[in-house]
């Protein structure tokens, strides 16, 4: 039985100078790592089925990365390091389409260090940015917040984008941490089924209240819209929404998704069998979130007339933009930071999200991608009999040696889990969102792999010292463990079973375009895996379905930040706004 495995890819709210970040296999992500600032992540990433093609179990993806930040505007991004920051220089092209009609542009940058003023993208001439359009970084997206905050008012044209440039914005925004971060923590009782009549048990769903700087009198609310992982790990995490509270007078509420953390509708047995899992699903999340709004607007005096935002990054991007979509009445907006809501179904190519994690290493470092490239022939070439395979275990420094073929494939996706990660976390300070890393670590990763062209044995422990970077740059790992990728606080379960029902985010690799073994999309052998896994097969195309793929022109009032588009391409009057971020 082939092992369904997940990569964690994590984008959406974490770095970002006002924007959620990256697209990139994450964070941004997306700085993308984490688009808002998030490793924002749910448990995002690829499954692989039966050895031949990736999905994505997660959602997120990148943008280019440069240097050239300041030394002492780096340490402040360092100190920062919540979603959504694009970061100094960072530059960002955003369209926003009020009620469907009109068109504005403006160029959002963050004014320091320097960045392409090109667009990525030959956009219709409808969408082409005016001529002069003005820079601005954070005040830039805290303007779109707050033009959702008042109904009726246009965007302001170049000329009051130009004046807003000019205020001064403080950058004295810390990382939120356990240790300081100010919030309280409530309970819900939701029903496990909001859409059927025959179940009427109820179970907590935990949320957070953090309203230090709400005002009853012209404040709003900012709805975290949680995503698959812990919460409290989210909030900590995420920057973008505590840095702008106090502007907008905002009470910040972080909703947990069902099925994660301590929102288990079942207790224990919530992942026993797929009867139990039955609920785990986007709409009855989206549920959840319009019961607690509703809930909260009735037993908090002053909150009755607020406006409501919804933030995410990554699938918690997807949240936000489909709770708009779906509950406009409960949501006057939302801020959906690195959410791939295109990569279901043909929607786009599957190997676009491999290339963006190899152009990252080709950035980084000369040769590097390519001796990346040839280390799986290297690998595959030591495999060949019990000795190469003792090699292998000693030279990579593994916890547990190597004894047949299978460890070999788990070996080669673990290694695989681990790029991915990378490019995820690519921030330009120091980290330890999934793990203690350096600043910019795919650069210190890509000097141990300069040359692509050595022996064997050279090649492969230039990949064991590059991946002790990522697994060991505090220096207090004995041995290698492949079993593990990234942080506790991601819902691994959940997240699988999610992916194998209505999350099917088809990728492959072709092993030319990208730096990975070759591995087609099949959808009949992912569906396989999940019956043998969770009893339950997939329906790719219900999320375009339920939720409009490309089809969303009659929605408003959606701000996509972080979207890569390059190869996809923007189609006109389809995205509510567009934000591409060179950060660094």
């Amino acid at each position: 039985m082939a092992a369904i495995i997940i990569i964690v890819i994590i984008w959406g709210l974490r770095r970002a100078g006002g924007v959620a970040m990256e697209l990139r296999p994450a964070g941004h992500g997306g700085k993308g790592g984490a688009g808002l600032g998030e490793r924002s992540g749910p448990r995002m990433g690829f499954r692989r089925s039966g050895g031949k093609g990736w999905t994505w179990t997660g959602a997120a993806m990148k943008v280019d990365s440069k240097e050239g930040t300041a030394p002492e505007e780096r340490e402040r991004l360092r100190r920062r390091r919540g979603p959504g920051r694009c970061g100094v220089g960072a530059q960002v092209w955003a369209v926003l389409l009020r009620g469907g009609a009109s068109v504005r542009w403006a160029e959002l940058r963050a004014g320091l260090g320097s960045s392409s003023a090109s667009l990525p993208v030959s956009l219709p001439p409808a969408l082409q940015p005016p001529a002069g359009a003005v820079a601005m970084g954070r005040p830039a997206v805290l303007l779109l917040l707050l033009a959702l905050l008042t109904p009726g008012v246009a965007i302001p044209v170049p000329p009051a984008v130009k004046a807003l440039s000019s205020l001064r914005w403080s950058t004295s925004s810390t990382s939120r941490h356990f240790t300081d971060a100010k919030y309280s923590v409530h309970y819900i009782l939701q029903k496990v089924d909001h859409f059927g009549f025959a179940v009427d048990k109820t179970f907590k769903q935990r949320y957070l209240i953090a309203d230090e700087h709400w005002k009853k009198d012209g404040g709003s609310i900012l709805f975290y819209t949680g995503n698959e992982g812990d919460i409290i790990w989210f909030c900590n995490n995420t920057g973008f929404m505590w840095d702008v509270a106090e502007e907008l007078k905002a009470m910040l509420v972080f909703a947990e998704h069902r099925y994660y953390g301590e929102s288990l509708p079942f207790g224990n047995n919530s992942f026993k069998d797929s009867r139990h899992l039955n609920y785990l699903t986007s709409e009855q999340a989206l549920a959840d979130f319009a019961m607690l709004i509703k809930h909260l607007k009735r037993t908090i005096p002053g909150a009755k007339n607020q406006p409501v935002i919804a933030v995410g990054g990554s699938y918690g991007g997807m949240l936000a933009a489909w709770f708009r979509m779906k509950y406009p009445h409960m949501v006057v907006g939302a801020l959906a930071a690195s959410a791939p809501i295109w990569q279901f179904g043909n929607l786009v190519s599957c190997g676009v999200f491999m290339e963006i994690v190899t152009t990252d290493f080709k950035k980084s470092g000369p040769n590097c991608s390519e001796s990346i490239r040839r280390s799986w022939d290297a690998i595959n070439r030591y495999s060949r009999t019990g000795a190469g395979l003792g090699w292998l275990s000693e030279a990579l420094h593994l916890c547990a040696p190597l004894t047949n073929t299978q460890d070999v494939q788990h070996l080669k996706v673990w290694i695989s889990e681990t790029w991915i990660n990378l490019a995820m976390v690519d921030y330009p300070y120091e980290s330890d969102f999934l793990q203690p890393l350096p600043a910019w670590p795919i650069k210190v990763v890509c000097q141990y792999l300069k040359n692509p062209n050595v022996p064997d044995a050279q090649l492969l422990q230039n990949i064991f010292q590059a991946l002790n970077v990522y697994y060991n740059y505090s220096g207090q790992a004995s041995c290698l463990n492949v079993s593990e990728t990234t942080t506790s606080s991601l819902g691994t379960q959940g997240w699988s079973y999610q992916a194998c029902t209505e999350m099917v985010m088809p990728f492959c690799t072709n092993g030319i375009d990208d730096m990975f073994e070759p591995h087609s999309w099949n959808l009949r052998e992912f569906s396989d895996d999940c019956f043998k896994q969770w009893g339950v097969r997939p329906r790719p195309a219900w999320i375009i379905t339920t939720y409009g793929g490309k089809n969303i022109s009659a929605h408003t009032n959606i701000i996509f930040s972080n979207l890569y588009t390059q190869r996809v391409g923007l189609e006109p009057m389809t995205l509510r706004l567009r934000v591409t971020c060179s950060s660094n």
